[in-house]
């Protein structure tokens, strides 16, 4: 805990509460603490991921690099019209942490292995490319392509940043493969594996993969 953050809350006269909630489940994370432009900062290698700043109508995490995050329930919110890579989480309540605190943990998580992947992040919202392997993929296996497709815009993201930060073209392969049963599945990247088998390449076995 960095002592300029704990002098910080301690001085907060508004969402003080929902603040130190908000910091214990961040602190709880792989994240390190800092203290910026007169606010705390959490940090991975470095990297500035998220800034916790008590507002005067609610209390906020800035996700830095939001825009990348899978965000299929449309909670993270564009702080301005030109805003680029920034996302805000705005909280009114301790009950209102609470309840999103799953999916907290889920944004955290993917900031860190987004900023581990090396994959750079888009300065615009303009959409990430499809690797090669996916796209022959694809050509030879319609279900699997509808089935991608077919999910929300920020589960596809999430699957292509994983996809394309691997460096070898086998490696692709593999991730690709590894992760059909939950796109036919309509799940997304960190949508939990529940009553998904590890040997059934789909729910019902049907499908095979395309070589």
């Amino acid at each position: 805990m960095n002592p300029k953050v704990d002098a910080y809350m301690q001085g907060l006269k508004s969402w003080k509460a929902e603040a130190e909630a908000l910091r214990a489940l961040l602190i709880a994370s792989d994240l390190e603490e800092d203290f910026k432009w007169g606010r705390p900062c959490y940090t991975y290698n470095g990297k500035n991921l998220i800034g916790l700043t008590p507002l005067k109508e609610h209390c906020a995490l800035n996700f830095f690099n939001g825009a990348v995050l899978s965000d299929s329930n449309g909670v993270l919110i564009m702080p301005g019209e030109h805003t680029q890579n920034g996302r805000w989480m705005k909280f009114n309540s301790l009950s209102d942490i609470n309840k999103h605190k799953n999916l907290l943990k889920l944004f955290v998580k993917e900031a860190i292995e987004i900023e581990n992947s090396g994959v750079k992040k888009p300065t615009s919202l303009t959409t990430i490319a499809l690797p090669e392997e996916l796209q022959v993929i694809f050509k030879k296996d319609a279900k699997l392509n509808k089935a991608f497709h077919s999910l929300t815009p920020g589960r596809q993201r999430a699957y292509l940043i994983y996809f394309t930060a691997a460096k070898q073209s086998e490696t692709r392969i593999a991730r690709i493969k590894k992760y059909v049963p939950k796109i036919l599945c309509g799940k997304g990247f960190h949508d939990c594996d529940c009553g998904l088998s590890k040997r059934m390449p789909t729910c019902d076995g049907s499908h095979k993969f395309a070589k």
